[in-house]
């Protein structure tokens, strides 16, 4: 077949980048490729429309097809490691629409509204050297942590978003006896998804020169475990989701000089729209 001749007009890649998980977090068929250099595409018109299909967006579903759109190394994007996300959606962003992007804030000490031009590299630069911590040692134990992939952090927010929209359902009873029930099993469930996103960030634990990953038998264990063993696990969780925000962007009100530090929710309803 000979060659397209508009194949010269097909879309470059724009960007490299380095994975902050380098692939180590990736399950088999996740990702094909050099993670410490992959290329980044920017949108098609056809990724934009994606990204406008509300139900689609909600689920993930239109994202996982943007990402393996752009970033062609993506097999299954679903699979792919949640550490990685913020580096690849400023990525993506990138390339499909430059460096910069404008955000509005209002100044919470003169209600000025200011508008502020982002460096989304920095977002990248941030995360070029992170290392994630993924050991808990407690005496005669080893607790091997993952990051969640990118499918199990979409359900569990899904599972809150709907969990919220309950709560304020029950704030519309009027029998206070039914409200305090129906609050009491909100928060029953609400443990629940806490308990299993836990779980799922436990990848094996090493005992006596054991090593155990049969994932039965470690929910079996988080289940039954003491109270200072499952807090030292929660507080490793906890400590390496707060390491691994996005960062901040330092800015000052251009009528009072008030300075704030802007946090740039890289929310991909809205991220990759042109500003």
């Amino acid at each position: 077949m000979p060659q397209n001749p508009l194949q010269q007009y097909f879309r470059q890649p724009k960007i490299y980048i380095k994975l902050p998980s380098q692939g180590v977090y990736s399950k088999p068929g996740t990702f094909q490729g050099d993670a410490t250099n992959v290329a980044v595409y920017g949108m098609t018109g056809m990724d934009e429309i994606i990204l406008k299909t509300p139900d689609a967006l909600l689920s993930g579903e239109s994202t996982v097809k943007v990402i393996e759109s752009c970033v062609p190394s993506f097999k299954d994007a679903w699979n792919a490691s949640v550490i990685d996300m913020n580096v690849i959606f400023a990525a993506i962003r990138i390339a499909t629409f430059g460096n910069s992007m404008t955000v509005t804030n209002v100044c919470d000490n003169c209600e000025t509204e200011n508008d502020y031009d982002l460096d989304l590299s920095r977002i990248i630069d941030h995360f070029s050297n992170f290392v994630y911590d993924n050991r808990v040692v407690l005496k005669d134990m080893i607790i091997i942590t993952q990051p969640l992939t990118y499918k199990q952090s979409t359900e569990f927010g899904l599972k809150n978003f709907k969990l919220q929209q309950r709560v304020q359902a029950t704030r519309e009873l009027t029998d206070d006896t039914e409200q305090q029930k129906a609050i009491n099993e909100l928060f029953q469930e609400l443990s629940v998804i806490q308990a299993d996103l836990y779980k799922a960030c436990v990848e094996s634990i090493e005992v006596s020169n054991q090593v155990v990953t049969e994932r039965n038998y470690i929910n079996e264990f988080l289940d039954n475990c003491e109270k200072q063993i499952a807090d030292a696990i929660k507080d490793h969780i906890e400590k390496n989701r707060e390491n691994w925000k996005s960062p901040t962007f330092p800015a000052e009100c251009s009528n009072c000089q008030h300075k704030v530090n802007l946090f740039l929710e890289l929310d991909q309803s809205n991220f990759f729209g042109k500003a």
